[in-house]
């Protein structure tokens, strides 16, 4: 390690903090920022391992970064994924070089800071380890690996090597999310006492993914990294062996949330899942599964319910957390998220005041008022977040990535934090073969 790498790792390691990116309307605390006064921008060369859909949207985002040049990009389908990422490199002047193979980019690259990989589930352990050892930094995006030896894998080159891992948990960079664990849950206890929790992502129907004629891989490119078709190639997340399953693709961003905003993991899950809309031959993986966890917290046990349905996107996404004072939904999504007082709970114009909360906004009476059954309840005003965030979710999680390892910030999801989700997660494909209630043990948190 060089003089001026060693004094990024010391300076992130020395700074106590985390970081967001800010919206307008609200001051968020020290502690979410975790910035520092200096606003130099260094410049960080970073590759991009994987350049579909999500290798896409990542890329555009680090366009918007600034101090970030994006000098090498690799993926297998040259003629299509690496084709279209150039193009658009070029577009906004990054001069840069493309490979097929992720090996000959290692080898040949090196200038390079940091690693982006986006390629499919299976290849992230394999990928992350020969980066973080070639003495680069590495985001990961979500899920973390398919399997939990690949994700020890990760954890254990992240210590071995002192570089940093960060995973693509995003909302733990998103401000209305921070300010929701940091102040609502955490500083005021606006819900009260939490007792339980649900969450969902619900997706339409989709045909599937086929490809330009004019441009598939070819069959021998195609089984050196690890597809039997073309076929495959475009649906890996719906096989075993490629994919970890629509819970672990989706769930873990939310269950994600889960763990972080109750401070504690889970004791014990319990889940369902099965094909019964798919063919099976295709889709190996369940399309629908519905996951039970208990948390065992200091102030009593909470239950979470997780579902994932893949053949409806009734109410899309969201987490909710109900006490015994409020329920807070949140969602990626700013039209979803509502806090909701409870009758019985103190009045929250305190907080309004205090800018924790935006006062419910008045409703235009569209109907007669209508009489209800005595065991009906009223739906209570919705408060809003008074935090504004109107950037891409994934960017304010690699700005404090890039950040750190310019040494102003620390990781906001380092490789420990994201191996305890992908335990969380995991486990839950255990849990539907198994279809019975499994226990966790606190040492398989642990690397």
């Amino acid at each position: 390690m060089d003089d001026k790498e060693t004094r990024k790792e010391m300076s992130r390691r020395t700074f106590l903090g985390s970081a967001a990116a800010v919206g307008t309307g609200l001051v968020i605390s020290p502690s979410a920022l975790g910035q520092t006064a200096n606003s130099k921008t260094d410049e960080v060369n970073v590759a991009l391992l994987g350049t579909g859909t999500q290798g896409q949207e990542l890329l555009n985002i680090c366009l918007k970064i600034p101090g970030v040049r994006l000098i090498a990009i690799c993926d297998i389908w040259t003629d299509y994924n690496q084709g279209r990422a150039s193009h658009t490199l070029l577009t906004y002047g990054h001069d840069h070089n493309a490979y097929a193979d992720y090996r000959d980019m290692l080898d040949k690259e090196k200038s390079l800071d940091a690693v982006i990989i986006a390629t499919p589930d299976f290849w992230h352990a394999e990928q992350t380890v020969a980066c973080l050892n070639a003495g680069l930094h590495v985001y990961c995006e979500t899920p973390m690996s398919n399997t939990l030896e690949g994700a020890r894998k990760m954890v254990r080159a992240a210590k071995e090597t002192g570089k940093l891992l960060q995973i693509g948990h995003q909302r733990r960079s998103n401000p209305r999310y921070i300010h929701c664990s940091e102040k609502l849950l955490g500083e005021v206890r606006l819900l009260g006492r939490i007792t339980a929790i649900n969450g969902q992502w619900n997706r339409e129907v989709q045909p599937r993914r086929g490809w330009p004629r004019r441009a598939p891989i070819d069959r021998a490119t195609l089984a050196r990294y690890g597809f039997k078709s073309m076929q495959q190639f475009r649906n890996w997340r719906w096989y075993k062996g490629l994919g970890a399953g629509p819970v672990v693709e989706l769930g873990s961003h939310q269950i994600d949330v889960f763990n972080w905003f109750l401070h504690t993991l889970p004791r014990c899950v319990m889940a369902s899942g099965g094909t019964e809309y798919y063919d099976e031959k295709t889709h190996e993986w369940y399309e629908t599964v519905m996951v039970i966890y208990e948390y065992e917290t200091r102030r009593g046990t909470v239950r979470a319910s997780y579902q994932t349905i893949t053949t409806n996107s009734s109410y899309g996404h969201f987490e909710r957390f109900l006490g015994n004072q409020g329920t807070l939904t949140i969602s990626e999504a700013p039209e979803q998220t509502g806090i909701y007082r409870e009758p019985s709970a103190p009045r929250w114009g305190r907080w309004v005041n205090l800018g924790y909360l935006e006062q419910p906004r008045k409703k235009e009476k569209s109907q007669p008022d209508t009489v209800l059954d005595v065991s009906e309840t009223l739906e209570p005003p919705r408060y809003r977040l008074p935090v504004k965030f109107d950037a891409p979710n994934h960017k304010p999680h690699l700005e404090n990535f890039f950040d750190s390892l310019r040494g102003k910030v620390i990781l906001n999801c380092p490789a420990d934090v994201g191996y305890e989700t992908a335990v969380t997660v995991l486990k839950v494909n255990e849990a539907v073969e198994a279809v019975r209630k499994l226990n966790f043990k606190p040492e398989e948190f642990k690397v």
